[in-house]
């Protein structure tokens, strides 16, 4: 949940952090890296309609698709941001060195431990393990190794994550059991503290880092890419749409071709059970029918079933759709910083929803705080999910951001969180 400074007094953003520009790098024009808290404003948004809108209706209308279309996507959006603030702290087309680059580590150290309390404490409410705040934390700790890498060599790594990790994910979750789980969680001081353990961060948990720094990996590649040049900007054009229809086309089409589609169903809940479950893209049978978002071992779509392997449907953590959702978030990246740049009056109009990716840590967690307060027996979902408690979230995320950001640079948790980082420059 990194935030991009706003600029104020000079026509290029800051970076996030004291000292952390070097000499040789060369500032990205305003507008790119407004898209970039554009962008981030959506995926809160997304989260927003996850966690508080109606279940989509399958074959519904346009808002139906957009509910399903925020379904797993918002949270792969985000994880790739993360990974492109990263590059804000790290150095953005150039790695920092020396004490530069020590003190950029530091920092990102520092807030993967605040990030790790933070979620930490909110999964211990009811919210339990749909929180990411702690997920973003390890996240952050495994890519300090990667932090000094171009962009051509962060993407080849990103591929093969996306190609890889599934299926080792999928036979470590196959070998392990309950008894196993249950062990590990024991000596595990987090797990028994939260509920959501090493294990669950790793392996088992809904946004496990196996096979999700796929995301972040990709996120830090763009984060070092020029994205003012044309020339990046039509390879990014072609990449996203793309990795999109790879991922979905070709998961389709397998999937019908080789049966597994029928597998799959028959498999999954019926129709008139998805109200209650809520987000139907993350079918974690009966735990997520009673609002929880634990994630059984093996579990995804299918259960341990082989057959989700080939399934581009969110939250399955495929190759598929980890592809899928890799070319959604370039193309809205990708269209978002285009659009600000060449249209001005857009920028303008974009002003309050900007300042809400602006302070996101600080509405994320606002929000997980205000579904804890509102009536029904699991967080998530409240009993009062509906299109109009979605829309008085956005509304009142947005007004709160374009009135905090008139007075202030940073949201709340943002300012704290920018304050405990300045530790870092003691490093030496």
């Amino acid at each position: 949940m990194t935030e991009i400074e706003s600029a104020k007094k000079t026509p290029s953003r800051p970076l996030p952090s004291p000292g952390s520009a070097t000499a040789t790098e060369r500032p990205a024009p305003l507008a790119r890296l407004v898209g970039v808290d554009l962008a981030r404003a959506l995926a809160v948004f997304g989260m927003f309609a996850v966690h508080v809108g109606p279940a989509p209706t399958p074959g519904g209308g346009v808002g139906d698709w957009f509910l399903e279309l925020a379904s797993g996507r918002a949270s792969a959006l985000f994880a790739t941001l993360a990974g492109f603030s990263l590059m804000l702290i790290a150095g953005r087309l150039e790695p920092k060195t020396g004490l530069a680059g020590r003190q950029a580590r530091a920092r990102i150290v520092i807030r993967a431990v605040i990030l790790l309390v933070l979620g930490s404490a909110l999964a211990m409410t009811n919210f339990g393990g749909a929180g990411i705040l702690n997920f973003y934390a390890v996240y952050f700790l495994l890519a300090l190794p990667l932090l000094r890498l171009r962009a051509r060599t962060l993407a080849i790594i990103a591929v093969t994550l996306a190609v890889v990790t599934p299926q080792v994910a999928y036979v470590i979750r196959a070998l392990l059991s309950e008894s196993v789980v249950n062990s590990i969680d024991s000596y595990d001081p987090i797990a028994r503290i939260s509920g959501v353990g090493v294990l669950d961060l790793l392996l088992t948990g809904l946004y496990p880092a196996i096979t999700w720094m796929t995301f972040v990996v990709t996120g830090m590649a763009l984060g070092r890419l020029d994205l003012s040049s044309g020339a990046v900007q039509r390879r990014l054009a072609v990449a996203g749409p793309a990795l999109i229809s790879f991922g979905y086309g070709v998961s389709w089409l397998a999937l019908r071709l080789t049966g597994g589609a029928q597998k799959i169903m028959a498999g999954m809940p019926d129709m008139k059970d998805f109200g209650a479950m809520k987000d139907p893209g993350a079918m974690k049978d009966a735990a997520m029918a009673s609002g929880s978002f634990d994630s059984p071992v093996g579990g995804g779509l299918g259960g341990p079933d082989a057959w989700g392997l080939l399934a581009a449907e969110r939250h399955t953590g495929s190759t598929f759709d980890l592809i899928g959702s890799l070319g959604i978030a370039i193309t809205v990246l990708l269209c978002l910083t285009v659009a600000l740049d060449r249209l001005p009056w857009l920028r303008r109009l974009a002003t309050p929803v900007i300042a809400v990716g602006t302070m996101s840590l600080t509405l994320y967690v606002g929000h997980i705080l205000v579904i804890l307060a509102l009536p029904g027996e699991a967080a998530t979902p409240p009993q009062s999910a509906s299109a109009a408690l979605l829309l008085c979230f956005i509304a009142g995320a947005t007004v709160f951001a374009a009135v905090w950001s008139r007075f202030f640079r940073r949201g709340p948790l943002e300012y704290l969180l920018n304050n405990a980082t300045k530790l870092a420059n003691r490093v030496r």
